[in-house]
C-alpha cells in the first residue's frame, strides 16, 4: 500500500541505487515528457514529501540549462542564479512523481529482467554504469526546476516523516475544519502529509473512534496525530506495514483488509464501506458512531 512510510522506503531504494550517479541514458513514456534526455546529468538525491517523490537532478557544468528536449511547459532554460565568487551554479531540476494507489519504482542491476510490473506499465526508465530505475504506472509525472518544487508539494501539510514534522501544526490544520468526519481528515494530505486508507483504518480503530466523528469530537486528537506519526515511523525501513506488532502475514492489522473477519478484540464482524479509492474498515462496537 503505498502510503507516506512505502514512499519514504521507495525513496531510499533510489537514492540508493542512483545518488550520485550519471544518467548514462533516460526514457519517459508519457506524451508530455517523451522527448525529454537526462543523459549526462548527476542524480543529486531522492526523498520523498508525504505520497510525493522527488528525484533531484544536477545538469553537468559543460551542458545547457535545460534537459535535452525540454519538459513541456517550460521555458527553455532553468533559473539562473550566481554564486557569492559570481559564478553560475549548475542547473537543478527535479523528477516528480506520485505512486497513488499503484504506483511503483524498481531498482535493477544492468541486465536483470525488470519482472515487477508488465511491460506496458512502464513510464520512465533511468540508466546509470551501476543501476537501472523503473518507474510503473508513475502519476503525476513531471519535471520542474528544483526552485519551483513547492508548486507541486507546497500545498502539503506537515510530513509524519519529514524533517519538517510539527505535530502542532498538523492539530492547527484538522482543528480548522471542525465538522469534516475525522477519516475524511487524516486523508486530507493538505492536514498531514502520509496517512492512506490503511493508516487512517487502524489510527481510528486503535483510538476507539468511529471514522465518521467529526473533526471536533475527537476525544484526543492530539494523541491521535501523536500515534499517527509513531505508528508511520515504526514501519519505516520495512516492507511490511504493521499495526499489531506481527509482522505475520493476515496478523498484520486489526481492521484493514478484514471484512466480516472477527474483530481482534470483542469479536465482533469488521466492517467495510468504499467510496472510489477511498475504503474504511471499522468494527462497530469498539468504534461507536455517534453520528449514526
Amino acid at each position: 500500500m503505498p502510503e507516506g512510510d512505502t514512499v519514504w522506503n521507495t525513496a531510499r531504494v533510489l537514492h540508493r541505487a542512483l545518488a550520485g550517479a550519471t544518467l548514462t541514458a533516460s526514457e519517459f513514456r508519457v506524451p508530455q515528457l517523451a522527448t525529454t534526455d537526462l543523459a549526462g546529468w548527476t542524480v543529486r538525491e531522492s526523498v520523498a514529501r508525504g505520497k510525493h517523490l522527488l528525484l533531484r537532478l544536477t545538469a553537468p557544468a559543460s551542458a545547457d540549462a535545460t534537459p535535452a528536449g525540454g519538459p513541456e511547459g517550460t521555458n527553455g532554460s532553468a533559473p539562473v542564479a550566481s554564486t557569492a565568487d559570481g559564478s553560475t551554479p549548475a542547473a537543478s531540476w527535479t523528477l516528480h512523481s506520485h505512486l497513488r494507489m499503484d504506483g511503483a519504482w524498481r531498482a535493477y542491476a544492468p541486465g536483470d529482467r525488470w519482472a515487477a510490473r508488465p511491460g506496458h506499465l512502464i513510464r520512465v526508465v533511468l540508466r546509470s554504469t551501476e543501476a537501472v530505475a523503473v518507474g510503473y504506472h508513475l502519476h503525476e509525472l513531471a519535471l520542474v526546476p528544483s526552485t519551483e518544487e513547492e508548486q507541486l508539494v507546497g500545498h502539503l501539510g506537515p510530513d509524519l516523516l519529514g524533517p519538517d514534522w510539527d505535530p502542532a501544526e498538523a492539530l492547527r490544520r484538522l482543528a480548522a475544519h471542525p465538522d469534516t468526519p475525522v477519516a475524511e481528515a487524516l486523508l486530507d494530505q493538505r492536514n498531514l502529509a502520509g496517512v492512506g486508507n490503511l493508516y487512517k483504518s487502524e489510527l481510528l480503530f486503535l483510538r476507539g473512534v468511529s471514522p465518521w466523528t467529526p473533526v471536533r469530537a475527537v476525544p484526543d486528537l492530539p494523541g491521535l496525530v501523536a500515534l499517527a506519526q509513531r505508528l508511520l515511523a515504526a514501519n519505516r525501513g520495512r516492507w511490511t506495514q504493521s499495526s499489531t506488532g506481527s509482522l505475520h502475514r493476515g496478523q498484520t492489522t486489526y481492521v484493514y483488509g478484514r471484512r466480516a473477519q472477527p474483530c481482534r478484540r470483542c469479536g465482533t464482524a469488521i466492517r467495510k464501506e468504499e467510496l472510489g479509492e477511498r475504503v474504511t474498515y471499522w468494527c462497530p462496537v469498539c468504534q461507536p458512531d455517534p453520528t449514526r
